[in-house]
């Protein structure tokens, strides 16, 4: 009897591919991979360069306007200490401006004051010397009065009797001065 043999066919494995596929899968591969690195990668570089610039560009331009924020603040700052120290000098310019219009106000006043005083004292002088003018006449007039009815005539007319009726009141004035009395 003869043995047969079979020799079974070995089938094909289904997880690796067939050789065919992996030749024009590689084949697709790096023709793809060639298209990529010639026209993708360089536009790919080009845009990151150009984005790295502009990134590159605004952190310049953020580091110039930092740098023209710092200068503006420390202008603001001297001009406001300026600001300050103007406003002082002028507290004190208006204080002492005050003083000095107090201290004039206060000479005007005591001039104002002097000047009604010296009026009042005018105005009381000459009060007084019209007051002692008319006790002179009533006095000069009481006396001759007071003479008439002694003697018994009018004296009133008489001139002379009035001009002794007068010299006999200075005389007096002049004696009560003469001893430091003020006849009023």
């Amino acid at each position: 009897m003869e043995t047969v043999i079979i020799v079974a066919a070995e089938e094909p494995n289904p997880l690796l591919p067939a050789s065919y596929d992996i030749i024009w899968g590689s084949l697709s591969f790096f023709i793809l991979l060639g298209l990529f690195w010639k026209f993708v990668l360089p536009a790919f570089n080009r845009i990151v360069a150009e984005r790295a610039e502009r990134i590159e560009g605004g952190i310049e331009k953020a580091k110039v306007m930092q740098a023209e924020a710092a200068r503006t603040r420390d202008a603001y700052s001297e001009q406001l200490e300026q600001a300050h120290k103007e406003a002082a000098a002028i507290r004190t310019s208006a204080q002492s401006e005050g003083e000095q219009i107090v201290a004039a106000a206060r000479v005007q006043a005591e001039q104002a004051a002097a000047a009604v005083s010296a009026r009042a004292d005018a105005q009381i002088v000459a009060e007084r010397d019209a007051a002692v003018g008319s006790l002179q006449r009533d006095v000069g007039d009481l006396a001759l009065q007071l003479a008439s009815k002694i003697v018994g005539e009018s004296l009133s007319d008489d001139a002379r009797a009035r001009a002794t009726v007068d010299r006999f009141i200075a005389e007096l004035e002049a004696s009560a001065a003469g001893q430091g009395s003020d006849p009023s």
